[in-house]
């Protein structure tokens, strides 16, 4: 028989397009969901996969669902903060650090899988003055960032003190279809597509911009390479993109005729003007590097915003 995969947090960003990639791959596809989950982004693809409710931070019911499923490659991908409008630091807790001691624990029981990807986050590193590298030190100055790393350092003691086959994978800032509406990339794509005047931040704010189906093809590659538990990646460009570049990018690939209204977004306390990874590791572990470039990246996500009727929904 064929692996079997689980996704959680299949209904976000990362999650449904992990989701979609298994099944266009014709493999044995597991979710967790809960029963208040808006499922816009799987719609297409939810009678395809093994839908499961099941909430992480419920100890007993994760391990129930586990040891039912006895799943082989896990995609963990649930969390909580990452979304504008998440605020609730308790809540941050209990999804990004319980929920992942659960599913750990959950896995370790069951006694046999092939491996857990740990989805981590730049955020768990803070400010950094040069690019970011998997030795660098946690410093985050958010609730998210602090609770993503907590689940990371759990993953990583388990990982070495029980030889469980887990890797952390921290991500910079992947764009692309299905995104929040309100975030950066799509925000101003929808409002370029309605030939309205995109508001924004002062536009020296940073971030490492990489396109959807390069991390994607990452995750594909990691659980039939070789690792050592408990390693820590970085995943991302070895280049930035201000949101003032961002914006005048997408301003010029639709053709809108609008004019970005710089400081009309207050800041935020996270943002910062420099924003960059140091790429080796992955490069080296597992030959990946970007391969879509900014410009593609963008002109494929304009183009499915302009098309896609779920996206005119949501």
């Amino acid at each position: 028989m064929g692996k079997k995969y689980l996704v959680t947090g299949a209904t976000g960003f990362v999650g449904s397009h992990l989701a979609r990639r298994l099944v266009q791959n014709n493999d044995d596809v597991h979710v967790f969901t809960r029963p208040q989950s808006n499922k816009w982004r799987i719609g297409d693809i939810i009678n395809s996969i093994n839908d499961h409710q099941v909430d992480l931070t419920n100890g007993p019911e994760t391990e129930k669902a586990i040891s039912q499923i006895r799943p082989d490659v896990i995609y963990h991908c649930a969390a909580y903060g990452v979304c504008p409008g998440q605020h609730d630091v308790i809540r941050s807790g209990e999804v990004n650090t319980m929920g992942t001691i659960n599913l750990v624990e959950a896995l370790m029981k069951i006694g046999s899988y092939q491996c857990m990807i740990n989805t981590g986050s730049s955020a768990e590193y803070g400010r950094k003055s040069k690019p970011i590298t998997e030795n660098d030190s946690f410093e985050p100055n958010t609730a998210y960032g602090a609770t993503k790393a907590g689940a990371a350092l759990f993953c990583e003691a388990m990982a070495r003190a029980k030889d469980q086959p887990i890797i952390n994978l921290k991500l910079m800032s992947p764009y692309g279809p299905y995104d929040e509406l309100n975030r950066l990339v799509p925000a101003v794509i929808k409002k370029c597509l309605a030939g309205q005047d995109p508001e924004l931040s002062t536009g020296i704010e940073s971030r490492s911009f990489f396109f959807m189906d390069d991390l994607i093809d990452l995750y594909m590659i990691i659980p039939d390479s070789k690792w050592n538990p408990g390693e820590v990646v970085i995943a991302g460009p070895n280049e930035q993109y201000s949101v003032r570049d961002i914006a005048t990018r997408i301003i010029r690939l639709t053709g809108a005729n609008v004019q970005p209204l710089f400081s009309a977004l207050p800041p935020r306390e996270f943002d910062t003007d420099y924003w960059i990874a140091d790429i080796t590791k992955v490069n080296k572990l597992f030959g990946w590097t970007p391969r879509v470039d900014i410009d593609e990246g963008l002109r494929r996500t304009i183009e499915w915003y302009r098309t896609s009727e779920v996206c005119k929904q949501n």
